[in-house]
């Protein structure tokens, strides 16, 4: 978290003093901090092992040192300083905590050495003990800007039997540029800062018990005859917090907790990215989902008893197929899909384009996106599953149909992505038709004929693969506006698998949707049609197709929200 912890005091012959701060470093140590860090204490900190670890510095010079710190010190000199306002003594090399898991240090002394940060922190601390305090002086408060930052405060009183009522005003303060994160801390630093609090406070409370009970300073106080405050008490009039607790070690401790404060307040929120309402991929997936758990419970069991243990994968590819006339198969739900299986042979768009070539992978993604049949003729079952994972990433979820791999063939209505088994015969109409690809694998003639740049068990130099359809795509065709996008992704090789992938998401959110509501909800004419299409730049005819094909994969959660939102009374009264 980048902030700063300061614990400050309101003193009675200085005012408002910062008397120790902790902040966050993501890079090497201020000016003055790293030219004298002790190596041998650096050295043991490396050697140690997670975690954060402490370790003691050397700075140039030292706020608290007074004369023997530059003019440039952004601390007070020391005239102007007494037991009081001191914490750290003169020369004292400071606190530094190294986080080993981030790579942060957590550096502790009086004042911050950034001239910027002490201006900050001090203008905090006067605001913190004197004008923004709650009823009662004692408790939390909030307060800030954006130009001096925004401050968690929570200002609370120690015990001392010298100084007048007997109690010092103190204030422990959380500044940080973000106001938003900070008020969302506000509860953990409440209860963190709070137990800090009681800590110091119990242990000056049996100091000034100690000291009560072998002087008592009350009764002492009436006896005496009325002098100026500072002069009865022979100008003891600042008490350090160290005597105050009585604890030689007071400084180490309250570092470690500031550093665990800041360490453990920046972990406890982190950011999410908030993607706006769910795509349409995830609709479909999560009714099919749910339609596979009703038919899971509708089934009898005394019928799952009479099934066959075994069944060829046609049965279980048509068994898929039968399910709904848009069925599509999702990675969770593909039982095709065996978890055991070898790495997929194609593992992008990017690397099949690779092995088919330009030309062919422009046909073959032309008719899968156009919602043609793309039938696989291969003994290697992997292969052809791994060719359809791929394959099935340019199209809506909802538009997908897979039988992963049959005996026999199986017509276009049951499926889009076919794989076959090599002997399997398909009918002469449909390879010359022109709604139908194939692509067969076969048994390359030379072992050198694609180049192994791939593991040895995923290698395809032992195949080749010839892409024929009845329509073939020209190549000087200009074809749908989303394969010249997918294209040019692909053939982009500064953009990542990963890069690509997002854009087929975004390709396939786009203009579907507008479509859809302009025709099927409002009944708009043919010719206003045309116009948006234009508009869209989707007017020729294989974007037209393409759209209209991916019409029929959109959710029906979709399709029932805007049929229900044009029929409700309201939207009709705001039409009119």
């Amino acid at each position: 978290m980048n902030a700063i912890v300061a614990l400050c005091h309101f003193c009675e012959l200085h005012g408002p003093r910062t008397l120790f701060c902790t902040e966050v470093l993501h890079s090497p140590l201020p000016q003055g901090a790293g030219s004298g860090d002790i190596s041998g204490q650096n050295e043991q900190a490396e050697e140690e092992e997670g975690g954060i670890q402490m370790s003691s510095r050397i700075r140039s010079h030292s706020p608290a040192e007074g004369a023997s710190a530059d003019s440039s010190s952004p601390g007070p000199k020391k005239s102007d300083m007494c037991e009081g306002c001191r914490s750290l003594a003169g020369g004292h090399p400071g606190y530094v905590s190294h986080d080993k898991e981030t790579s942060i240090k957590y550096v502790s002394h009086q004042h911050p050495n950034h001239p910027q940060l002490f201006s900050i922190v001090r203008q905090a601390c006067v605001r913190s003990l004197s004008c923004e305090v709650c009823p009662g002086r004692e408790g939390p408060i909030f307060f800030g800007d954006e130009q001096h930052g925004f401050v968690f405060s929570h200002t609370f009183f120690i015990k001392d039997s010298l100084a007048r009522g007997f109690q010092r005003w103190y204030s422990i303060i959380t500044i940080m540029m973000d106001r938003i994160y900070l008020i969302n801390s506000w509860p953990f630093l409440l209860g963190k800062i709070r137990g800090i609090i009681d800590e110091l406070q119990g242990k000056a409370l049996k100091v000034f018990e100690a000291e009560q009970f072998g002087c008592p300073q009350r009764a002492q106080r009436m006896n005496t005859a009325f002098t100026p405050f500072l002069h009865q008490r022979n100008g003891n009039a600042a008490r350090s917090l160290t005597s105050l607790t009585n604890d030689e070690n007071l400084w180490a401790c309250l570092h470690t907790s500031f550093a665990w404060l800041l360490k453990a307040c920046g972990s406890r929120l982190t950011e999410k990215l908030l993607e706006g309402a769910p795509t349409e991929d995830t609709l479909v997936q999560m009714e099919k989902l749910a339609d596979l758990k009703e038919e899971s419970e509708g089934w009898d069991g005394s019928e799952e008893e009479e099934k066959p243990s075994s069944q060829p994968d046609v049965v279980e590819g048509q068994e898929l197929s039968k399910s709904s006339p848009e069925t599509s198969l999702m990675p969770d739900c593909n039982s095709w899909n065996v978890a055991h299986r070898r790495l997929s042979v194609f593992r992008s768009l990017r690397h099949m384009r690779q092995v088919l070539g330009a030309s062919a992978f422009r046909m073959l993604a032309w008719h899968v996106l156009m919602g043609n049949q793309v039938i696989w003729k291969a003994q290697d079952m992997d292969l052809v599953q791994s060719a359809f994972d791929v394959l099935r990433t340019m199209l809506p979820i909802g538009c997908v149909r897979i039988i992963p791999y049959s005996d026999q063939y199986e017509e276009a209505y049951r499926c889009n992505f076919l794989g076959l088994s090599p002997h399997v015969q398909i009918p002469p109409h449909i390879l010359s038709s022109e709604f139908a690809v194939l692509v067969e694998v076969r048994a390359a003639t030379r072992s050198s004929l694609y180049p192994t740049l791939f593991d040895d068990e995923q290698s395809l130099n032992k195949y080749e693969f010839l892409v024929t359809s009845g329509s073939p795509v020209a190549a000087d065709r200009v074809g749908p506006t989303i394969l010249n996008k997918i294209e040019a992704a692909l053939t982009n090789q500064n953009l990542s698998v990963d890069v690509v992938d997002q854009c087929l998401v975004c390709l396939k959110e786009d203009k579907v949707k507008v479509l859809f509501k302009f025709t099927k909800v409002d009944s708009r004419p043919k010719e206003d049609t045309q116009k948006l299409l234009s508009i869209l730049g989707a007017a020729e005819e294989d974007n037209v197709k393409l759209l209209k094909f991916w019409m029929t994969g959109l959710s029906k959660t979709y399709k029932s929200h805007l049929m229900s939102t044009v029929r409700s009374p309201t939207s009709s009264e705001c039409r009119n």
